[in-house]
């Protein structure tokens, strides 16, 4: 495994595919930065962090090979491949929030972002994301998000952390080659954050309750309306209140 550690850079996730533009880049490197200065969440969403206190890093995945129907299957391994590391450092109430924030109980506590490409040459791409915090304790103005740290009360070893990930990462993708989903699928349902539990809904400024029964192939979520019939929402479609 290739790591590439960089001091400051306005985002992991661009400077990978800034490298794999212009040079040959092994599968799985991996690029980390101490501070980044424009990090991205779903949908163009801003993502910040403190400087030196949380682990901000991009992992290149070629020719996956996946069918557009399948893309969703990369996401689940991913936000799998987080719980199951974080799990093995004791990380309380690991849940998944769709369709792939990272949760201890209710606070989040981690996010990806997956940009896909294809090149001239035909080959493909995947730039996986992942931001985790780790080590900070301030979230003022942020009163759903958190950290390792705060939600444990102790503090971790980042690169500890980013390591015990990607290996999960790499073992998970190699299912994903194996076209063996149904253990990755089976994990994302069980962690699904407030599955099986009636919750109100926001959508376009109208609210309603629903009951999460899953998530489906393509990353649409499914609801039980009142009336028991299920719809299924695409992402930023709706959004559900905590």
């Amino acid at each position: 495994m290739n790591i590439i550690k960089l001091n400051a850079i306005n985002s992991t996730n661009d400077y990978l595919k800034q490298l794999t533009a212009t040079r040959h880049v092994e599968h799985f490197t991996l690029v980390v930065a101490e501070n980044q200065t424009s990090g991205r969440g779903q949908m163009g969403a801003v993502w910040n962090v403190e400087a030196g206190k949380n682990l901000t890093f991009s992992v290149l995945v070629k020719d996956l090979l996946l069918e557009i129907n399948e893309i969703f299957n990369l996401n689940v391994a991913v936000a799998v491949s987080i719980a199951q590391a974080l799990e093995t450092f004791n990380i309380p109430q690991l849940k998944i929030k769709w369709p792939n924030d990272i949760l201890a109980g209710n606070k989040k506590v981690g996010g990806i972002l997956i940009e896909n490409s294809i090149k001239n040459n035909g080959e493909i791409y995947s730039i996986i994301g992942i931001g985790i915090n780790v080590n900070q304790q301030n979230f003022d103005g942020l009163p759903k998000a958190s950290s390792l740290a705060a939600v444990t009360g102790r503090e971790f070893d980042k690169e500890a952390v980013m390591l015990a990930i990607a290996d999960h990462l790499k073992q998970n993708i190699g299912s994903l080659l194996h076209k063996d989903t149904k253990m990755l699928w089976n994990c994302y349902h069980q962690m699904l954050f407030k599955k099986d539990v009636p919750m109100p809904f926001d959508k376009n400024g109208a609210q309603f309750m629903g009951i999460i029964q899953g998530v489906t192939g393509n990353g649409s979520l499914q609801v039980l309306l009142a009336d028991d019939s299920i719809a299924e929402y695409t992402i930023k479609e709706v959004q559900l209140l905590y």
